[in-house]
């Protein structure tokens, strides 16, 4: 068959067919998020420009390269939202999420948009599950959200990660530490791309999250962020790692981690995968306690997770985690003959209405192929014609088993029958 017109490139179709698969995530990721105290928020999918060049980072590749920006009809400036985070806050700001008391903890699972080659686990537009948390400046918080990450890949049935942990520093000590990286990378700068060549003077930091070759080489041998750690810094990653070693959470400090954007402070972690080759990174975040005072609200500490679920189900699929596939319905019923027309559908209805999942036939086939359906799509089966109409009666047959059970032909009978021989259709 020709088609007129396909999907844009790097964006993908979820069929019904694996749709499943994505409740499954996304069913765990809400689960997990109420079982810690998080709340969902629900954000739009355009912003002005300025939030994300302000939130995000000017020397950031998403900003520079990646975002799908233009300008409507009013003249105003608008991008598709590369990550959640900045929303979120601006959200937290505008609506005045602070005013019940903190921690104020939402979720969301949301479509981001980046302008990249597409490629595994990587497509331009790809959807996340991400975790926020404000108002507290304390290492429980960050142990909160790493645990609540680790829940969720545990319940997800994921074993293949390890956690590595860093810390960046905060606005007091990390200008050493650029000053540090400048005269490093100053000495090295002809091995540098272009683009990190322009970060030397403006964000030293970006250059070792590069993944030219030729830069992750000059970076090989650049000072250690952990060196420069300010004594409250220094204090915070150290019960940070104390408190996950009670809980009993595997990690190692890696001192290169420092995270694509540029509003990350602190604590910053990645849960690597080793399933699916180098884009191995399933969730990653960190502290961004000065982005909401650069948003323009009262300083705020603040911190978060953002997990691709794209990159979670390819892993899922690497390490074989067979996700439950559910039956489409529970029951289906076939009309024998066309005088059972009317009543067939209205058993169906009153079935649905009673919450028990129910399907008839609706392309006019015969009762054997409505059979051959029902095989493929449904637990159960009853069959409705004449003889059924004149007795009150039909007979319910699992179709897994082989099982037929007789009883009146009333939707609460049925219901109740199908308990019976199977309860947890």
């Amino acid at each position: 068959m020709s088609v007129l017109i396909s999907a844009p490139r790097g964006t993908r179709d979820v069929a019904p067919s694996e749709s499943y698969k994505w409740h499954f995530v996304e069913n765990t990721a809400r689960s997990v998020a109420a079982d810690f105290g998080f709340s969902e928020i629900r954000f739009p999918t355009f912003e002005h420009t300025e939030l994300f060049i302000r939130g995000v980072g000017d020397t950031t590749d998403v900003v520079q390269k990646e975002m799908y920006t233009f300008t409507d009809k009013g003249g105003r400036s608008i991008s598709l939202r590369p990550e959640g985070t900045a929303s979120v806050v601006r959200s937290f700001l505008e609506n005045s999420l602070y005013a019940p008391g903190l921690p104020c903890k939402m979720y969301y699972i949301v479509p981001n948009f980046r302008y990249e080659k597409p490629q595994a686990g990587r497509l331009r537009e790809h959807h996340q599950f991400g975790v926020e948390c404000f108002g507290s400046d304390r290492p429980e918080a960050d142990a909160e959200i790493i645990s609540l990450a680790a829940e969720y890949l545990r319940r997800l049935g994921v074993k293949n990660v390890e956690l590595e942990l860093n810390s960046i520093g905060c606005s007091r000590c990390r200008p050493a530490y650029h000053a540090a990286l400048k005269d490093y990378f100053r000495a090295r700068e002809s091995e540098l791309c272009d683009t990190c060549r322009d970060r030397l003077e403006r964000n030293p930091m970006r250059i070792l999250d590069c993944k030219s070759e030729p830069c992750r080489a000059a970076a090989a041998g650049a000072p250690l962020v952990t060196d420069y750690l300010c004594a409250d810094c220094r204090e915070h990653f150290e019960t940070l790692q104390n408190l996950l070693s009670a809980n009993g959470t595997a990690f190692k400090v890696n001192p290169r981690i420092v995270r694509g954007l540029d509003y990350y402070s602190r604590t910053v972690f990645e849960f690597v995968s080793s399933a699916i080759g180098a884009q191995g990174t399933v969730i990653g975040g960190g502290r961004y306690d000065g982005l909401v005072s650069q948003l323009g609200g009262t300083p705020t500490p603040a911190l978060g997770f953002g997990s691709g679920i794209e990159r979670m189900l390819l892993v899922m699929e690497a390490e074989g985690i067979v996700i439950p596939r559910p039956q489409a319905v529970s029951v289906f019923v076939a009309c024998q003959s066309g005088e059972a027309l009317t009543a067939v559908s209205a058993l169906v209805n009153s079935l649905r209405r009673i919450g028990v999942s129910a399907e008839c036939d609706l392309m006019g086939r015969s009762l054997k192929a409505q059979m051959k359906y029902a095989g493929k799509n449904a637990r159960f089966t009853v069959v409705v014609g004449q003889s059924e109409l004149e007795s009150g009666e039909a007979s319910i047959k699992d179709m897994a088993t082989g099982e037929t059970r007789a009883c009146p032909l009333t939707a609460d009978a049925i219901a109740a029958a199908v308990n019976m021989i199977s309860p947890e259709a």
